[in-house]
């Protein structure tokens, strides 16, 4: 890409910021623009920062100026599936309200190229092992459900030539930077992996949300993604899309499924004994989220480092551990 200078909204936060640093490192110039409402100040750490909202128009209108970036990449979003359900107007507005303000934005700046950050969340509840890019899309959450609408406007504008796009559907991202830099921060936490270590390093119990799964130890399998294979991913998306290479959808996970169980005997190996309570499944939860990820292997030329479990629980050890 001749213009290095690439707007990431949504930059301060887990997948973001990671992202950043993987552009920065690429010879890219991230331009960071967050509001802080779930994201870090202190994770902004590769390139410039524009503290403000995807709703504010006209500071977009004055970032785009400023900065002339060469394409977008979209991690701002509420991605709370339990809050979606108990306040789906926020998930709408945030998520697609937001999204189309940034395309407006995007519009008016002449600028077309697009790496979004969806989720496997648009699928619902799979009746396959292997989730591949063509299953029906059928969310069962408005977080889901406000993914799909933009993916849905992004494919409607592209067929108008009026945007390329890569979107990314994400499914357990997991880990930390292997330099120790940024981690996993959430508040609230929901995620499985950072709960479980900070249980096990605090001498908590760990909640299993539903051990009656058809599964082969009855808890919920899930592909976890490294961090760092995910920001990857999105430098090999965005130089697929600024070769002029047609609009299209990725699932990004490793093809492997880890259960509950798997991922705590896992870390008690690494030094991480954790005490578990078992608890009623949570509504809708899928026994399996396992990706297919060999369209973006065969057409992005991704390839994963973290091939083990182990390998990423590691990083995400160690960053809680310095982080308390």
């Amino acid at each position: 890409m001749r213009d290095k200078t690439i707007l990431v909204t949504g930059g301060a936060g887990y997948i973001g910021a990671h992202t950043c640093k993987a552009l920065a490192e690429a010879g890219y110039a991230p331009v960071v623009l967050d509001d802080l409402s779930s994201g870090h100040r202190s994770f902004v750490k590769w390139g410039e920062f524009v503290e403000g909202s995807l709703f504010d128009r006209e500071l977009l209108d004055k970032t785009f100026a400023k900065y002339k970036p060469a394409a977008v990449m979209n991690f701002a979003a509420s991605t709370l599936v339990g809050e979606s359900l108990e306040q789906p107007l926020k998930y709408y507005q945030n998520n697609v309200g937001g999204m189309m303000t940034l395309l407006a934005a995007m519009q008016g700046a002449g600028v077309q190229n697009l790496v979004f950050s969806s989720t496997c969340a648009v699928f619902g509840v799979p009746n396959v092992r292997a989730m591949h890019e063509d299953l029906p899309k059928n969310p069962i959450n408005p977080y889901g459900q406000s993914k799909l609408m933009i993916e849905t406007i992004l494919r409607d504008m592209a067929a108008q030539n009026q945007i390329r796009f890569a979107v990314l559907r994400y499914f357990n991202a997991a880990g930390a930077d292997k330099d120790g830099e940024i981690g996993e921060e959430h508040e609230p936490e929901t995620h499985l992996i950072p709960l479980a270590i900070r249980a096990g390093l605090r001498g908590e119990e760990l909640k299993i949300m539903g051990t009656d799964f058809p599964t082969p130890d009855g808890t919920g399998v899930r592909d976890y993604p490294h961090v760092e294979d995910l920001a990857s991913a999105h430098i090999a998306a965005l130089e697929y899309v600024a070769a002029g290479n047609p609009s299209d959808f990725f699932n990004l996970g490793t093809g492997t499924g880890y259960s509950v169980h798997e991922v705590v005997d896992t870390l008690g190996k690494l030094g991480v004994e954790i005490k578990t309570v078992a608890a009623p499944r949570r509504a809708g939860d899928p026994a399996w989220l396992v990706a297919d990820p060999t369209k973006a292997k065969k057409i992005l030329g991704w390839k994963p480092e973290y091939d083990t479990l182990e390998k990423t629980l590691v990083t995400a050890v160690a960053w809680h551990r310095k982080h308390g």
